[in-house]
């Protein structure tokens, strides 16, 4: 059975729920694209140099260039509030109901950069964790996603060829990896959200999760 692996941050967890935080944090919630940006930014050049990067301390140190960036002075407090923030994200209004209906035929897991203890808290406080088969971070193979090994960890574990992984999810770059490893892919054209433009394409592309689900179902 294929099992469909679900990115976590943006695809499934909605990161609006940041824009209070940051803009108490910045006067300008409009800022949390640009960090998040610099978060992959630490997160891919800490993979390229052989230093890795947790995701957590990705977070905090995107904060501290973005504060910087912007010539704002961040409180331990602000940073908290952002950082912890994230264990607490809802999730998108299409996202439960599009899972509900693919697990009765395929097998479903998530598979984030966050550290696994994060990623426990999001699922759970977000009430998806129930509809998962397993959780799976990046950070227990100490590669982040794009690199291959992330989703390679996900066919062993789940005892299945690499290329009955799908991957689902709201980055291009994430779909590339996936891709890349030998895996299939979906992607959830969330607003603002665009593919990357070099290799292999997703046979699946829906402008939310519901119209995943209605192409992998049909």
């Amino acid at each position: 059975m294929t099992v469909l692996a679900f990115d976590v941050n943006e695809t499934l967890l909605d990161l609006r729920a940041l824009d209070a935080p940051f803009a108490a944090a910045f006067g300008d919630a409009t800022l949390r694209p640009q960090w998040f940006a610099l978060m992959l930014q630490i997160a891919f050049v800490g993979g390229l140099t052989g230093t890795y990067v947790d995701f957590s301390t990705a977070q905090r140190n995107a904060l501290a260039m973005l504060a910087s960036r912007q010539m704002v002075t961040l409180t331990p407090a602000h940073t908290d509030a952002i950082v912890n923030g994230m264990r607490t994200l809802p999730p998108h209004a299409d996202v439960r109901p599009a899972m509900e209906r693919l697990r009765s035929r395929f097998r479903l897991v998530a598979l984030t950069n966050s550290p696994k203890e994060v990623a426990d808290a999001q699922l759970r406080n977000s009430g998806l964790r129930e509809l998962l088969e397993a959780v799976y971070s990046a950070d227990e193979v100490r590669m982040l996603k794009p690199a291959p090994e992330p989703y390679r960890m996900v066919a062993e574990r789940a005892a299945v060829p690499v290329a009955d992984v799908r991957l689902i999810a709201a980055h291009g770059w994430d779909i590339a990896g996936a891709l890349a490893a030998g895996c299939r892919a979906a992607f959830v054209a969330r607003p603002g959200a665009i593919l990357y433009p070099h290799g292999p394409q997703p046979d699946v592309i829906a402008p939310d999760l519901a119209g995943v689900a209605d192409a992998l179902l049909r």
